[in-house]
């Protein structure tokens, strides 16, 4: 179903429900297609851990090295 803005501000519960149920729903704007009214469907919870015991970080990681603080910051920081 293809309708118009002016008509989907007016009847946007009716066009939200039928949305929610499975009807294709397309808002157009001087019968120019723009959106898809479509159901929300939630992401899945992230995974922590997911790559524990695949990849290793030194135990130096987060030093400092000085020869690249002095290209970023100049010799005299």
């Amino acid at each position: 179903m293809i309708i118009n803005i002016s008509e989907a501000k007016t009847n946007l519960s009716k066009l939200v429900d039928m949305a929610y149920h499975g009807e294709e729903i397309i808002i157009a704007k001087n019968n120019l297609p723009l959106v898809k009214l479509v159901p929300h469907k939630p992401r899945e919870k992230r995974k922590l851990g997911l790559l524990a015991g695949q990849i290793n970080i030194p135990d130096d990681f987060m030093n400092e090295d000085a020869e690249i603080n002095a290209m970023f910051y100049g010799e005299h920081s």
